[in-house]
């Protein structure tokens, strides 16, 4: 139930990270993602140059076969330069909820993945990460209106009338129950996949961030540590 835009994502960091090893950490990396089990394997291949601005140099659409990392690298193998980009896409399956039908669904949600060159746009990857994660909406782990965490947290005012109507629902105790399990199910394979990152690639330092909250991460915890 995608009520507001904001998004989550992680950013990394590696040590070490260099054109001669872009390819080989960029397969490692992408050997982590937690496919869907309903749609797996990358659907989406884009190589750009020098920034953002400028018209792509690859662009390639994968969803005709089960494309897996290492099909993905051999790719950008052949345009691997300081000053491009790598980005990809997946799916990977969140619970969601279903207002129509009143229920909870895991379900495939999208993924963007991106890998920085050094000298690509200025050097975004000094404060992007060389890889960068968009995780999908920030909701699927912070839910909405501030009704997860500690009972002491402010509530937000609901800013439309179906969250104001979700809100509603999810007053009750067994409908708060389901929502705050399955909110920390999502949770929890976002920070298992940072682990399984962590022992794939040297990883310098991480970030999970989001759009809007403050300290992301700090909130997420908060949601695993309430009752």
């Amino acid at each position: 139930m995608p009520l507001v835009a904001n998004h989550a994502y992680a950013s990394i960091w590696a040590r070490n990270f260099s054109d001669e090893t872009l390819v080989e950490r960029w397969k490692e990396f992408l050997g982590t993602v937690p496919f869907s089990s309903g749609r797996p394997g990358f659907t989406e291949l884009i190589i750009r140059a020098v920034d953002t601005t400028e018209t792509p140099i690859v662009e390639l659409d994968l969803r005709s076969g089960d494309y897996d990392a290492a099909t993905v690298a051999e790719v950008a193998r052949e345009h691997v330069h300081g000053d491009c980009s790598y980005e990809t896409k997946a799916f990977w399956d969140l619970w969601t909820y279903d207002a129509a039908h009143d229920r909870w669904d895991l379900q495939p949600q999208p993924l963007m993945i991106f890998c920085n060159g050094e000298d690509f746009d200025g050097g975004v990857w000094q404060e992007s990460g060389h890889f960068l994660i968009d995780a999908g909406f920030e909701h699927f782990f912070t839910g909405h209106a501030g009704l997860l965490g500690f009972e002491e947290r402010q509530r937000a005012a609901a800013a439309h009338p179906d969250e104001a109507n979700f809100v509603t629902v999810m007053s009750f105790p067994e409908n708060r129950r389901i929502y705050l399990e399955r909110t920390r199910e999502n949770i929890r394979k976002l920070f298992d996949w940072m682990r399984r990152v962590e022992a794939a690639i040297p990883v310098e330092r991480s970030r999970l961030w989001s759009e809007g909250e403050e300290n992301f991460e700090a909130r997420m915890e908060e949601i695993l540590a309430a009752r």
